[in-house]
């Protein structure tokens, strides 16, 4: 296993490899990479074209880690995600073929399309690390996380996901429209001739020893008692806010802490300080939390509350 050090810098530099197929989301990356050193999942959100897919693709090439994409879609089954028993007419017997949950990296493509029925064949996967046919318990890859996108602008014909399973996700990454000028970028690149379906430019430049590496050096990073007060505070202000109908559970406590540390790692420290708590806040609460009608019809968002309640509770000196 490489060192925390040369770990860390192998995982710096995914950024500059992934920018050679994407443009810009440098804030997306740096989130898919904190979800893989606390295996996390992630919730990507943003418009179709903005190069969601791409990134998760990307990602797994410059990791050099196992990939499948899953188009979800209404008549989607169960079995289409775990795999399932079929019977082997030469030898007798059923055998499992495997589904496409078994990888490291899997792309959960529009998860909002399936039904309640499918989108729950993924929460043991993604809670327990396992697959469970007939009986029988089948252990998944390590690492393994789900990178699920949804279109946040279209609900004709889509399935919301329950509470239950947004809490299974450690992120919510928002994949913003380019501005400009990287907008022009992508069409330089595509007028040169980039195919965004051949990533053979892409080198893996970090690997699962490196990720099991800086997973065991955030799990080191020192967290005072003022800091965890402080996490502890700001989760519970989220409980008591008169705009939210639900707050955060202890689950996003512990998964706010989580990504605290990582992100300190990577960052080079040691310890956790509240600016990391407060860089994370927004990523790790805003799918776990859920506004009032009447706050959003007063033009409330999720992440406009989780500021005002960062601004509203002390941060420990």
């Amino acid at each position: 296993m490489p060192g925390a050090d040369a770990a860390r810098q192998a995982l710096a530099a995914l950024r500059t490899e992934v920018s050679k197929a994407v443009v810009g989301q440098d804030a997306v990356v740096t989130g898919l990479v904190i979800a893989l050193l606390c295996r996390g999942h992630v919730l990507l959100e943003g418009v179709p074209g903005v190069a969601k897919t791409l990134l998760v693709r990307t990602l797994a090439a410059a990791l050099s880690l196992d990939f499948k994409r899953v188009q979800f879609t209404p008549d989607l089954m169960p079995g289409d995600i775990t795999g399932s028993l079929i019977y082997d007419a030469k030898t007798s017997e059923f055998e499992f073929r495997e589904g496409p949950v078994f990888t490291n990296l899997m792309l959960a493509d529009e998860i909002n399309r399936t039904p309640p029925k499918t989108q729950a064949a993924l929460l043991e996967a993604m809670e327990e690390r396992q697959v469970s046919v007939e009986g029988d318990a089948r252990a998944l890859p390590d690492p393994f996380i789900v990178a699920a996108t949804q279109n946040p602008v279209e609900y004709e014909g889509t399935y919301q996901l329950p509470e239950a399973q947004l809490d299974r996700f450690l992120l919510k990454l928002t994949v913003p429209l380019p501005p400009r000028d990287q907008e022009i970028a992508v069409l330089e690149r595509h007028a040169l001739g980039f195919d965004p379906r051949d990533l053979s430019h892409v080198r893996a430049v970090a690997g699962a020893a490196d990720l099991a590496a800086g997973r065991a050096a955030a799990g080191r990073v020192h967290t005072s008692p003022e800091v965890l007060g402080y996490i502890v505070d700001v989760v519970r202000a989220t409980r008591q806010s008169p705009a939210l109908r639900l707050g955060v559970s202890p689950r996003g406590a512990t998964a706010l802490l989580a990504a605290s540390r990582a992100w300190a790692w990577l960052s080079g420290r040691g310890y956790v300080t509240p600016d990391d708590v407060k860089a994370l806040a927004r990523p790790v609460m805003r799918h776990r939390i859920q506004l009032r009608p009447e706050a959003e019809l007063e033009g409330a968002s999720a992440d406009g509350l989780i500021d005002a309640i960062l601004a509203s509770v002390p941060v420990p000196r």
